[in-house]
């Protein structure tokens, strides 16, 4: 067995699905998750030492500019990462850090594009009023001459010094042998001024069918410079919608507080965050937000976690209770003891794995990937094959009217808006899960989310609390119920069973305050006894009381139904009489019940598995109705054949756990879900993580699942169908009917505004209401 360096599982060479190789060596990974972040970034987990520096971690808001560098990748092909900015040599659009900053000032590419834009509509408009004036008006201010030259002079500098940026990505793209929209961008303005620099220098080389009366050719410096200009707004409105799609992450990063009060040695100081380390003692006061994540030493307060986990219901916070950095402490005051700081905490932790689901690939995006190779190639066979038939059976001037629709063809035809409809819907889909406490983890678990038929539950920690809490006390004639508890509680204060711990921690809620116990006596297997205020005290179950000699028949009754239901019941005996019983049991979530009927409703079969008796394990079935099948004694190593043999049944598995011992399952399933209050390894494994840590934010993960899969087929469909109908119509295939010819500045106009409208409509999923 060898060691996943990134979740710490053992997992075994010769079957394991995953795999990488880097300095010639070969690391194994249980699930595709731990292989791609290794991919990703592997000194990080082959030098970790070196990766995370413990004096110098960064703070939450200048993620991701610390020392390991930020990471630039493209939105459409976030295959492509580089440690600067620049082009993405396949789609030719600008790179964008990986991890956007809480603060990053301004885009630099928008601001070049906006001041290109503006130089560009300035010299635009009067070119266009000059060439339509004269057209729809018959209004020449100027010889045909010299308004020839005005023409030239005014749209030599949109095209060469604002269309500069697209020339250069076309060269790229014929360089790198991957055609892209400004492959077509390029083309169609580059002939369309190039033929008319040639007409106005040199009319002569056309031939005198061309030339007008004043023996001049007719130019289209208008339709370069008005394709230009538009597409430059076109990118101008697409990188200011883009930036929106990072608000996310920036919500998130401001959620962390600049500064921290430290207490040490008793003088309580501010510090900036990035000086808090592991173990430093922190005050929380009352309306302050929490530094780091941590636990609570003193102090009780209620602790708004709305926005980590979605749930607007603060959260009590007492002596041994977690706490999470940036979340909101109540009326309280709190002392606290940092145990995660910097980018272990879980806002960090939160924001990274946004982050990477956000620029992931979904596998309905390899539809649109597919179409989008043989489109930019089809698409300049289309207009050279418009340039043939209008040139040889088009109206007068044939060539003219060829090279005006081969030009409207390579404009309308950018596969942009196809190639954005996926990427934006996956960016703002989970920036909108992260807010409301889903967490996922690529964009595959978010597509199959949708589909997923069965459920399977682990029982412990998901469908209950995971943690055995003291229920119900009875008490024989003649017994108070507070004296009985707090004798029981002192006697089990000596004891090591997670029993008896609930027991202790019940008295303490109940105001039964416990005290030392005498002569402890643990029987294996049965209970304890001891002496507690010079009484004889026995906590036990039935075999323990009968030989003791103590008659339990008057409580039988009361305990068999409970035992029934799957609860732990203790007899207890004071002064060898019965004096009553304690029932202990592992709580039902809250939110369980209303959440497995929101499945089962939606179609979800839901099967709990657990390794507890089937005894147990059906009653709890039972109290929360709703359960298809219940798998019960399931031992850890047979949770993953488990999952398999229902998916080898044709169902679509969802494995929903919490546990070291879930985690095989979890990567085994076609979605795993982790709950946020598990283990590390649990969410590691796991495509999705659930900060709360309950079945409600399965419900969520669904809505979110469809709400953003129906965003992406709008997208594509929108993106299919106008381009579809645009090619064939900008080709002039309505001429001969009804006459219509596309203009290139319309189609120029129409394409830019088709990737807006992409974009535009991914922005809605920000609406999107998951509770």
């Amino acid at each position: 067995m060898v060691k996943d360096l990134v979740c710490g599982m053992m997992v075994d060479p010769k079957a394991a699905p995953h795999h990488a190789d880097t300095g010639g060596s070969r690391y194994y990974f249980c699930s595709a998750g731990c292989s791609d972040k290794f991919t990703a970034a592997p000194d990080r987990y082959l030098n970790p030492q070196d990766s995370h520096p413990k004096m110098q971690t960064p703070t939450l808001g200048e993620l991701p500019a610390a020392a390991e560098g930020t990471i630039w990748i493209c939105p459409m092909h976030p295959q492509i990462r580089r440690n600067g900015p620049g082009q993405c040599p396949i789609c030719g659009m600008a790179l964008e850090p990986l991890e956007p900053k809480f603060d990053e000032g301004p885009n630099p590419e928008l601001i070049d594009m906006n001041r290109r834009f503006w130089v560009s509509a300035v010299l635009t408009l009067p070119l266009v009023v000059l060439t339509f004036g004269a057209e729809l008006f018959g209004w020449e201010p100027f010889p045909m001459a010299l308004s020839m030259w005005i023409q030239l002079a005014l749209a030599t500098p949109v095209v060469l010094w604002g269309g500069w940026p697209f020339f250069e990505r076309l060269w790229a793209s014929l360089k790198t042998r991957n055609l892209n929209m400004f492959t077509l961008i390029g083309l169609g303005v580059g002939v369309a001024y190039g033929y008319s620099v040639v007409g106005a220098l040199a009319p002569e080389l056309f031939p005198t069918s061309l030339r007008t009366m004043g023996g001049l050719v007719p130019v289209y410096f208008e339709a370069a410079a008005a394709i230009t200009t538009l597409v430059l707004l076109g990118q101008v409105l697409e990188l200011r919608a883009r930036s929106a799609t990072g608000k996310a992450i920036r919500a998130l990063l401001g959620l962390a507080p600049k500064t921290a009060r430290r207490v040490r040695d008793g003088i309580e100081e501010d510090i900036p965050l990035e000086h808090v380390h592991v173990d430093d003692m922190l005050r929380v006061r009352p309306g302050e937000k929490v530094p780091v994540d941590g636990i609570v030493l003193e102090g009780r307060s209620s602790v708004d976690e709305s926005m980590i986990s979605g749930e607007p219901i603060p959260v009590e916070k007492v002596e041994g209770t977690k706490l999470i950095g940036a979340t909101v402490n109540g009326t309280g005051s709190l002392l606290m003891r940092a145990e995660r700081v910097g980018r272990d905490t879980m806002l960090s932790q939160i924001v990274h794995m946004v982050a990477e689901a956000q620029r992931s690939r979904a596998p309905i995006q390899k539809l649109a990937d597919k179409v989008s190779g043989w489109f930019v190639p089809g698409v300049v066979l289309i207009a050279v094959l418009t340039f043939i038939v209008w040139s040889f059976a088009g109206p007068e001037p044939r060539l003219p009217h060829a090279l005006v629709n081969a030009i409207a063809v390579l404009i309308i035809a950018c596969p942009c808006a196809l190639g954005l409809a996926t990427p934006m819907s996956i960016m703002v889909g989970t920036g909108k899960g992260a807010t409301q406490g889903v967490l996922v983890k690529n964009a595959e678990a978010l597509e199959l989310m949708e589909k997923i038929d069965t459920l399977v539950v682990d029982k412990t920690g998901t469908l209950t609390l995971g943690k055995p809490r003291l229920v119900k006390v009875v008490t024989a004639n003649g017994f108070e119920v507070n004296e009985v508890l707090r004798l029981a509680a002192s006697l089990e204060k000596g004891s090591e069973h997670p029993l008896a711990a609930a027991i202790v921690e019940g008295a303490e809620e109940r105001g039964a305050e416990a005290v030392p116990a005498a002569n402890f006596k643990s029987h294996t297997g049965k209970g304890v006894t001891g002496k507690v205020a010079d009484r004889a005290v026995a906590l036990g179950n039935k075999p323990m009381m009968a030989a003791l000699g103590v008659d339990t028949a008057s409580l039988d009754a009361e305990a068999d139904p409970l035992r029934g239901e799957g609860q732990g019941v203790m007899f207890v005996a004071i002064d060898q009489k019965l004096a009553g019983l304690v029932v202990v049991a592992d709580p039902i979530k809250e939110s369980a019940v209303a959440a497995v009927a929101n499945l089962r409703k939606h179609g979800v079969r839901v099967v709990m598995m657990t390794g507890d008796n089937r005894r147990t394990a059906e009653a709890v079935a039972r109290k929360i109705g709703g359960i298809d099948e219940v798998l019960a004694d399931v031992l850890p190593d047979q949770k993953q054949a488990m999952v398999e043999r229902l998916r080898r049944e044709g169902r679509r598995v969802g494995m929903a756990g919490d546990g070291i011992n879930d985690a095989p399952a979890l990567a085994a399933a076609d979605v795993g879900i982790a709950m946020g209050t598990g283990t590390d390894v649990a969410m590691e494994s796991a495509a999705v993580t659930l900060v709360k840590g309950d079945l409600s934010g399965i419900v969520r993960a669904r809505r979110l699942s469809r709400a953003t899969m129906r965003n992406i087929r709008e997208n594509l469909f929108f993106s299919f169908v106008f381009n579809a109908a645009g090619v064939p119509i900008a080709a002039g295939v309505l001429y001969p009917w009804f006459g219509i010819l596309l203009s290139p500045i319309i189609a120029g106009a129409a394409m830019a505004f088709s990737s807006v409208a992409v974009i535009g409509n991914s922005l809605r999923l920000r609406t999107v209401q998951l509770g």
